[in-house]
């Protein structure tokens, strides 16, 4: 079995897939043994001795590593998710190392020691590129043989057993597991589109043995009979997981299916923890994150401030404020570079965005696309209204209006708003009551996770979404 193929143990409470999870490790391995190997060849090259390098190579080859992985995974590169062609992930690649060379330049600057290291990290960083195409075809192509999948059994074929083969239609939705067969419990009905439908002609926990089934998910819509309970504790007894259907989609899709959550399951789930240690490194990691942020985009606020005078005129509003609902439904006021015509709602009507806007204006297209127009929201961050992660902050318009039609929609505001959240990195931009309830299950996820560890993996992923400009509007 190639490296486990189970979606791995919980860190940080967060089930992480152990393909792409080994995926990251063989990368960071060969990114650190590619550095030997172009010390060596810079040493044929130059009058120096591979000896005099070998002295501070595993810190330096260390430092490459962490550097060049870091960049692979900031554009998705180690997400079971991705859905890309050999050309996109080329793509990726390409933009991946530009980051580590950025990176890099940055650190050489700061500590100029590291300067007589620059030919080295050259070899490296061309035979780290050669090696990580490589092994990525070679995962792609492996990962694609159902053997190496998890074997997993569907106990219901009704409501909730149908968001499996309909939410999950993709192969990329797929990564890590196969289902093997929906279970018909006598009873419920048949709505299930797609996929093996059987009937048991023998014990549960035989079937599950009998057909090496390695995960079984509990998706009915009624309540569990006796003679399943027993079954399914055999199963237990038999060393296979069994979980239920939100807990199957937390763990495989990062989201929670609001539609099928029940108060009793947001009681008793884990999660939703807040601690004040906590919550102490986060304040303070959003103000050492917001100062920096501050100090490395500041010509380019100063630049976007001159843009909006040009196009607009010199009298012209730069930054406009906006009405927002933040940490337990509290109001205030939203900090944004104006995008928009200055009467873009001149009759005070609040009205969703949308695609091809004619209310944004020619900088605004441009700022939108790059997200320059968050920036502001910055000192949003550091006055303590916001963090860099969370739930992005609804108008109180609006959170009025789908709070009375989806469930559960108040709950996004038990964390601080932020100015990228988990829910931007897995669904475009939401202009709609359907949009909003899809963004919510990411939110509810986030809300429900929510930890530095969370919060450091999402600010590397939103580097994926400026470059490549996903959800923007």
């Amino acid at each position: 079995m190639l490296l486990g193929n189970l979606t791995g143990p919980r860190r940080f409470n967060l089930a992480l897939n152990v393909n792409y999870s080994w995926l990251a490790v063989v990368d960071a391995l060969l990114f650190f043994a590619v550095c030997y190997v172009a010390a060596w060849l810079y040493a044929i090259s130059e009058p120096l001795s591979f000896s005099g390098l070998n002295a501070e190579l595993p810190y330096r080859a260390a430092l490459f590593a962490g550097m060049t992985t870091l960049g692979m995974h900031s554009m998705g590169l180690h997400q079971p998710r991705l859905r890309e062609s050999v050309h996109g992930i080329l793509l990726r690649t390409v933009v991946a190392f530009a980051l580590m060379g950025l990176g890099m330049a940055v650190i050489m600057f700061l500590f100029p020691r590291l300067n007589s290291w620059t030919g080295v990290f050259l070899y490296a960083a061309g035979a780290a590129f050669v090696s990580s195409m490589v092994t990525r075809e070679i995962f792609r192509s492996t990962v694609k043989l159902e053997q190496f999948n998890r074997r997993v059994l569907v106990l219901g074929t009704g409501r909730k057993a149908s968001n499996i083969s309909g939410r999950m239609r993709r192969k990329s939705d797929h990564h890590g597991f196969r289902i093997c067969a929906y279970v018909r419990v006598p009873g419920e009905d048949s709505i299930i589109g797609n996929g093996n439908i059987v009937t048991l002609q023998q014990p549960l926990s035989e079937y599950v043995r009998n057909h090496n089934i390695e995960q079984v998910v509990v998706a009915l819509d009624s309540a569990l009979q006796n003679t399943l309970e027993e079954e399914l504790m055999r199963c237990r007894m038999l060393g296979v997981p069994v979980v239920n259907i939100l807990d199957f989609f937390e763990d495989e899709a990062g989201k929670v299916l609001v539609d099928e959550a029940s108060p009793e399951w947001f009681i008793f789930a884990r999660g939703f923890r807040r601690q004040f240690a906590g919550g102490i490194a986060k304040r303070a990691f959003d103000i050492g994150a917001g100062l920096f942020l501050l100090l490395l985009t500041w010509p380019v606020m100063l630049l976007t401030t001159l843009a909006i005078k040009l196009e607009d005129g010199a009298g012209a509003p730069v930054v406009f404020r906006q009405k927002r609902v933040g940490l337990n439904g509290r109001i205030f006021s939203v900090l944004k570079f104006r995008s928009m015509t200055v009467d873009a709602e001149a009759d005070g009507k609040a009205r969703w965005a949308t695609a091809n806007d004619a209310r944004v204006t020619r900088v605004g297209q441009v700022i939108r696309k790059l997200r320059i127009d968050e920036l502001p929201q910055i000192f949003n961050v550091l006055a303590g209204d916001m963090a860099f992660v969370g739930p992005r902050p609804e108008r109180p318009e609006f959170v009025s209006e789908l709070s009375e039609q989806i469930p559960y929609f108040d709950n996004r505001h038990g964390v601080k708003p932020g100015i990228t959240g988990w829910a931007q990195l897995n669904y475009p931009y939401g202009a709609s009551v359907i949009d909003a309830r899809n963004k919510l299950e990411f939110d509810l996820y986030y809300v429900k996770n929510q930890s530095l560890y969370l919060d450091f993996l999402v600010l590397l992923r939103t580097v994926e979404v400026v470059v490549f400009g996903k959800g923007a509007k």
